[in-house]
């Protein structure tokens, strides 16, 4: 977030007098801090900065633009897309990409339809899909960020599951339109671990892997809660990468 009040939005949290007091200092710093994980991945093990990375809780193109402009990823060249959500926080997803490795053809989103149609309407993230080529290959990259556990596991699983089925007829419905079959990579936060029913039962068919499917059975994660550990953050792959 940036430290301005977007009127559309419910951002208030996120400016000087807001609930988390943020000013410039605290959003360069941030910036700072994401750009200098980022600049990391791959340092050591591949010499390589990664092709396409995939991001949540975005709130508008200004923060992008000032992540991979700031000085530990320029050299990088990165560009990203990014499209509005009706998320009312304002949040969305967003790529990263470098466009010496991976060449966009075409981007879209998908809409994920809330459950509830009361009153008042929780819309989810939109799911971005991303057409390219890596590496010679023809690619999809899909990236989400499921509905949240904050008003229950149980009582709110019916829109992960549904957002599972959304995508799964979303990567379904392209694998039958093209003429040469694509790769996919899914990614996001889930908002479920691996062994959740949305993912490893509806979205993780015979089709994909999921590499983190192993951690998680050895109980490591990427987010520690009231002293456990969850996986929610996941990279999936199309079999046919393999």
């Amino acid at each position: 977030f940036d430290t301005l009040k977007d009127p559309v939005k419910n951002d208030k949290d996120f400016t000087p007098r807001g609930k988390f007091k943020w000013n410039k200092s605290k959003y360069h710093h941030k910036i700072k801090k994401i750009s200098s994980v980022l600049a990391k991945i791959g340092e050591h093990e591949s010499y390589y900065a990664p092709a396409v990375i995939g991001l949540v809780e975005v709130e508008n193109p200004k923060v992008l633009n000032d992540l991979i402009t700031h000085k530990n990823l320029i050299d990088h060249n990165y560009r990203f897309i990014h499209y509005d959500s009706p998320d009312k926080r304002g949040i969305d997803v967003a790529l990263l990409y470098r466009p010496d490795v991976f060449k966009i053809i075409s981007s879209e989103t998908v809409y994920i339809p809330p459950l509830d149609e009361g009153s008042v309407i929780d819309h989810t993230r939109d799911v971005l899909v991303v057409k390219g080529v890596l590496n010679g290959d023809l690619v999809y990259i899909l990236v989400n960020h499921w509905p949240s556990r904050a008003k229950g596991k149980l009582e709110t699983k019916p829109e992960r599951i549904n957002a599972a089925k959304i995508v799964s007829e979303t990567i379904y419905k392209i694998i039958a339109e093209e003429r040469h079959e694509p790769k996919f990579i899914v990614i996001g936060d889930f908002n479920d671990d691996p062994s959740s029913q949305s993912l490893n039962q509806i979205l993780v068919d015979n089709t994909f892997y999921n590499p983190m499917l192993s951690l998680h059975e050895k109980g490591l994660g990427t987010l520690k809660y009231n002293g456990d550990w969850y996986l929610f953050d996941q990279i999936i792959l199309s079999k046919n990468f393999f």
